[in-house]
């Protein structure tokens, strides 16, 4: 059985709804946020919410997630209106994502699960798939129900019924066991393979881009490298790596498009991908894009950096790339004596940003705004690791 097979038709739009618990500490705005960004991520592989559900409780119900009052609001909500898929803005132990698919009777995600699909979905190399498919096998063996199982997926997938029972579901597990011992060893070897080509590259300074999805990373690596990369307003636009050599007034390095992080990357997947993250593990410089037109940015900054830190990456030199000011509104306000002022948010971010030591520049991919400061950047962090890998080469100043 290949996993591949539970990837869902990209001509085939499912209506969902998605849930999520608002703790003590989380105010109504940040759960908006939240779900804003579960539907983003269902869209990408063509999910359309049409409700959302909130219960506002501090822990999980074991059972279902919500509690019994909500659920069967919920339960309600799905049979009037012919649901079919429901998202939970969580990851659901094995026990609640069979209860609720027993008593609901549709097809369940958790957020976890579907960023694993949408990873499937996206990757396009034999490193990427074997990775996504390894670790969403991982991911799903403890959680296998009728929903999953391999002839439902035949007789034609979200939502149907079937014969199917305790016996196909341990045939399934029994194939997928098989399954993750098979990617486990493809992996080893493209691991193997990649580590050679790394250390092939010991003596070119290497640069990674980083940051949140969607802030514009890829944009970023098609302007600075001046070659044909992906570039689309879609989460995990980019799975696999990409690598360009680049060259700034004759000072060569290597330039890294790496996959984006989001908040609760599913740990199987952070793993899996141990390959493709070593590109920023082993790098000299990061390069941490941020969209700063997001309402939440420095949250996404803290997702990132505490992600760097997971893989023991958080203490490289960084450049941080305030991306998007192009989309920042002049800002307002009125004195004691009723007089209107305006604030250039750039130079607001300056002040808050530079004074606390940090390295960045404010950028615009769509506009190229700031690029030969941005580029000057590079060159003077590049060149500071250039000259200790060749400290008889001649050095050189920026030019453009």
């Amino acid at each position: 059985m290949s996993m591949k097979e539970v990837v869902r038709p990209e001509d085939k739009i499912d209506s969902a709804i998605v849930v999520a618990l608002i703790s003590s500490s989380q105010d109504l705005e940040k759960t908006t946020e939240y779900l804003d960004e579960l539907e983003f991520l269902a869209s990408t592989i063509n999910i359309e919410s049409k409700k959302r559900f909130t219960q506002r409780i501090d822990k999980p119900d074991k059972r279902t997630y919500v509690g019994k009052g909500k659920f069967e609001e919920i339960a309600a909500y799905i049979k009037a209106e012919g649901i079919e898929v429901v998202i939970f803005d969580d990851e659901l132990s094995p026990s609640q994502v069979r209860n609720i698919e027993t008593e609901l009777d549709i097809k369940v995600y958790d957020r976890s699960l579907l960023i694993l699909d949408i990873f499937l979905f996206r990757a396009q190399t034999a490193q990427a798939k074997t990775q996504v498919e390894l670790a969403r096998a991982q991911y799903l063996l403890p959680r296998l129900t009728r929903m999953w199982t391999h002839l439902e997926r035949q007789r034609g997938g979200t939502g149907t019924r079937g014969g199917s029972g305790e016996q196909e579901i341990e045939t399934d597990r029994r194939m997928i066991r098989d399954q993750i011992s098979k990617l486990q060893k493809q992996l080893k070897k493209i691991d193997q393979q990649n580590e050679t080509q790394r250390k092939n590259r010991n003596t070119t300074v290497r640069v990674a881009l980083v940051g949140y999805t969607n802030v514009g990373k890829s944009s970023l690596m098609r302007i600075i490298s001046k070659s044909e990369v992906l570039a689309e307003n879609k989460l995990f636009a980019t799975i696999d790596s990409t690598v360009r050599k680049v060259t700034i007034s004759n000072i060569p390095f290597l330039l890294t498009d790496t996959v984006g992080f989001i908040r609760k990357l599913p740990h199987g997947l952070i793993e899996c991908f141990k390959s493709t993250l070593d590109e920023v593990r082993e790098c000299d410089i990061l390069l941490h894009v941020v969209d700063v037109s997001h309402i939440a940015f420095e949250e996404h900054m803290e997702v990132v950096n505490k992600t760097l830190a997971e893989i023991k990456a958080g203490d490289k030199p960084t450049l941080i790339v305030f991306n998007k000011i192009d989309q920042l509104e002049i800002e307002e306000f009125v004195d004691e004596e009723g007089n209107t002022h305006t604030v250039d948010p750039v130079e607001k971010l300056k002040k808050t940003y530079l004074n606390k030591g940090k390295h960045c520049i404010f950028f615009s991919a769509k506009e190229k705004t700031n690029l030969p400061e941005l580029r000057r950047e590079i060159f003077e962090e590049v060149s500071k690791k250039h000259y200790t890998i060749f400290p008889n080469f001649m050095k050189v100043d920026y030019h453009e």
